[in-house]
């Protein structure tokens, strides 16, 4: 009888835990079309599928005066017409982009951000473009905050001019919180495949102890798990957290940050913490967050 040597068995258990789906929103243009391609190469990478995603909202259109009703009409038939023109040609260029990849095509007249939500139920990862300007329309731009927050699915936030994704150092954002663990456990496939991965947390002086024995912690689970971790504790101010993970990331060469995303309703709008704002506000590097 052959035996199955512990390396044996952590190659087949990192194996098996994959994306097998990957959704991503398209719209046309270059910026898409960047976006499509890290879906589609990290499908390949998996072993998965990508699911492309069109969807636009009808803006609603403001009446100047009682009587321009028939100006309005005319105008939400203009729009109908350029809703359906954008999504074709969105269908059109993930299907030159998703090339060479197993791929499904779906559309919807809603917000991207509740297309996304709602259509989460058949991913295991969704990837999204990150929003720098608030001001993004959205009735045609997905805002990676609102995804988050919503889609109960990890959600890959791709920096503005991405590179291709490498994953091989990996830095896990550590806060002893619910979406931490979360996020933690949303990453094992990237986790598993990386070469090293650094539990990080950066606190106050007064909780380096009590922060060496959380990531020591976590880093020897992900150990138990076959990923190559390890902890890593620093200290800064609470306004300096998100420059400290980012200057973790530079000096290790990590193009990949995971970590939980912070955040509550607030009079029909998120308010996040501020690490997650501030990572979110314009992200150096690839974003893994779960709520």
């Amino acid at each position: 009888m052959s035996q199955t040597l512990p390396s044996e068995s952590v190659s087949r258990a990192a194996a098996a835990i994959r994306y097998d789906s990957v959704l991503v929103h398209v719209e046309p243009g270059l910026a898409s079309s960047r976006r499509v391609e890290i879906a589609a190469g990290l499908a390949r990478r998996f072993g998965g599928r990508v699911i492309g995603l069109g969807a636009e909202a009808l803006e609603p259109p403001t009446a100047v005066d009682p009587y321009s009703g028939q100006l309005v009409a005319e105008l939400v038939v203009q729009m109908t017409r350029q809703i359906e023109a954008d999504l074709k040609n969105a269908e059109q260029a993930f299907a030159r982009d998703a090339a060479g990849t197993e791929s499904e095509w779906r559309m919807a007249q809603a917000t991207p951000n509740r297309a996304l939500a709602a259509e989460a139920r058949a991913a295991d990862l969704i990837v999204v473009g990150a929003q720098a300007e608030r001001s993004s329309n959205v009735y045609r731009s997905a805002d990676a905050a609102e995804v988050v927050m919503t889609a109960g699915r990890p959600v890959l936030v791709a920096p503005a001019g991405a590179a291709h994704l490498k994953a091989e150092k990996v830095i896990v954002a550590w806060k002893d919180t619910r979406e931490s663990r979360r996020a933690v456990a949303d990453a094992l496939p990237f986790l598993l495949r990386a070469d090293e991965v650094i539990v990080q947390a950066v606190c106050a002086e007064d909780a380096v102890e009590a922060c060496e024995a959380q990531t020591q912690d976590v880093a020897e689970t992900l150990r138990r798990r076959g990923v190559p971790a390890r902890s890593s504790v620093t200290t800064a101010p609470e306004a300096n957290v998100a420059d400290e993970i980012l200057a973790e990331a530079a000096a290790t060469g990590a193009d990949l940050v995971v970590m939980g995303a912070y955040g509550h309703s607030r009079m029909a709008e998120w308010v996040f913490g501020g690490v997650t704002r501030s990572l979110l506000a314009d992200p150096q590097v690839y974003l893994l967050l779960s709520h």
